[in-house]
């Protein structure tokens, strides 16, 4: 019991052994890039139409019921990132604040999310690179995911290994090219609002929710029971928002962290809440939601539909460029969540050690290793859903540290403080709960399975091993 409740020492980058010493190198543009690049991606690509299929045209209402709640959420991140800054997110928040097995728990949340994102985006960008290598003669088995036919997802592969690439390279080349990458996938956007905008119809929101607020099972078109209703098609959207809480993994890695954790945090919530919104008013206006729903290229489909080619192929090619930095950003979280986990020990701390010039390799080419894998021999189609359930849960632990901080310690530095820190907090738990509620039932069992065998690997090994464990007994 004192190893399972032993709580985390925060200790300064300067003080930490040479071998396991981030290099900061980052400052808020680049925080405000890496949250919006995570943010901004294969969510509102393509998560529209699966919405709309879940709520018509109240996917809008949706939209602003995720933003919401991950908004809340993003404060608590901002508070928790400023007063520690240290890299490991949600992981390292719930060390510090209640205890090493709460951790763990939340630890392996956040390695379930951010493992089957990278997966899932990576298996998605292969989706465009495929056309292009069948025509000149690539085999197509060795294009396709399993659950396509295919044997391995060599593209998915692919695109992994060269972001793994970038991260042992230099995180702030990386983080500059991401920059770049986002403004792209940015114009993409606005130029589909812009085009979409002369067909806009009010008439396409009426009936505005055709299959109520709540969750509830219904017969689909393909006589399978289906969850519908708006918190159904939330729980499901809210894979489109998430995303900044890469950039508090990023703490170590920051010049400035009690300034620019919070800028970056905040900041790209906005960005992605008001783009979001735009995006979704415009695709339902344009277009009447029953022709895009459940499509796999719903605003592609809505350009093509309203006779604008050009701009539905634009579009995907700035796809094809942009989704790697969404892959980038995630697959940074990851990296950061195992090396910090085996700087604990609750991992091999081997792992846990970085090169010449600041970046942790072993633990890059690691992760590299586990992403691929699950990209390139895996279907994801029953196991995406996942990374919901992992980040509700770590969105969770951080309010409730923010909380528990609030009434343990009120008077300890805060260079940001959550406005009306309890109202908010009430609001991201409760929110996140009653998501996490409402995503389908196998996903639930999916996610309880995958703790198991999370706490089988820490009572196995890391139990035995963690620096905390060991310095509560004495």
């Amino acid at each position: 019991m004192a190893r399972w409740n032993a709580r985390k020492t925060i200790v300064a980058a300067e003080d930490m052994a040479p071998e396991h010493r981030l290099t900061p190198s980052l400052s808020w543009p680049h925080l405000v890039a890496l949250g919006v690049g995570a943010i901004v991606g294969t969510g509102i690509l393509t998560l529209i139409g699966v919405g709309a299929a879940k709520a018509g045209p109240a996917v809008i209402l949706s939209f602003s019921i995720a933003g919401v709640i991950c908004a809340a959420a993003a404060l608590a991140y901002a508070e928790m990132a400023t007063m520690m800054p240290a890299s490991g997110s949600a992981y390292t928040y719930t060390y510090a604040v209640i205890g090493e097995l709460v951790a763990w728990i939340v630890g392996w949340s956040l390695i379930l999310e951010y493992s089957l994102v990278v997966s899932a985006v990576a298996v998605g960008w292969s989706g465009y690179a495929t056309p292009l290598l069948e025509a000149v003669g690539f085999p197509h088995l060795l294009t396709q995911s399993p659950e396509l036919g295919g044997v391995v997802n060599v593209p998915a592969i692919f695109i992994i290994v060269v972001v793994a690439g970038l991260l042992i390279y230099g995180l702030k080349e990386s983080a500059t090219l991401n920059a770049a990458l986002v403004l792209v996938k940015i114009a993409a956007l606005v130029v589909f609002v812009a085009v979409t905008l002369p067909y806009f119809d009010a008439a396409h929101f009426d009936p505005f929710m055709p299959f109520g607020f709540p969750k509830h099972s219904v017969i689909g078109a393909d006589g399978q029971p289906a969850e519908v209703g708006v918190m159904a098609a939330a729980a499901i959207i809210f894979f489109a928002f998430y995303g900044f809480d890469a950039i508090a993994t990023a703490a170590e890695e920051t010049k400035n962290p009690g300034r620019d954790l919070a800028i970056g945090i905040v900041g790209s919530m906005i960005v992605c809440v008001v783009i979001y919104m735009a995006v979704a008013a415009a695709a339902i206006g344009a277009l009447a939601f029953a022709r895009f729903a459940n499509s796999p290229e719903p605003l592609a489909l809505i350009l093509r539909e309203i006779g604008q080619p050009l701009a539905a192929k634009y579009l995907a090619v700035s796809a094809v460029v942009a989704l790697p930095t969404v892959i980038l950003a995630f697959f940074y979280g990851q990296s950061r969540i195992f090396f910090v986990m085996a700087r604990d020990g609750l991992l091999p701390q081997g792992l846990a050690r970085v090169s010449g010039r600041g970046s942790p390799i072993r633990i890059t080419v690691f992760t590299a290793i586990v992403v691929a894998a699950l990209a390139g021999f895996v279907p994801l189609a029953e196991l995406a859903a996942l990374a919901n359930a992992g980040t509700l849960t770590a969105f969770i632990a951080v309010t409730v540290c923010m909380l528990i901080l609030r009434r343990r310690a009120p008077d300890a530095p805060r260079r940001f403080r959550t406005p009306a820190a309890w109202p908010v907090g009430i609001v991201a738990i409760l929110g996140c709960c009653y998501l996490l509620y409402s995503l389908p039932q196998r996903t639930q069992i999916w996610f309880v399975c995958a703790h198991i065998v999370g706490l089988v690997i820490y009572f196995a090994y890391g139990a035995r091993r963690s620096v905390a464990g060991r310095e509560a007994e004495g």
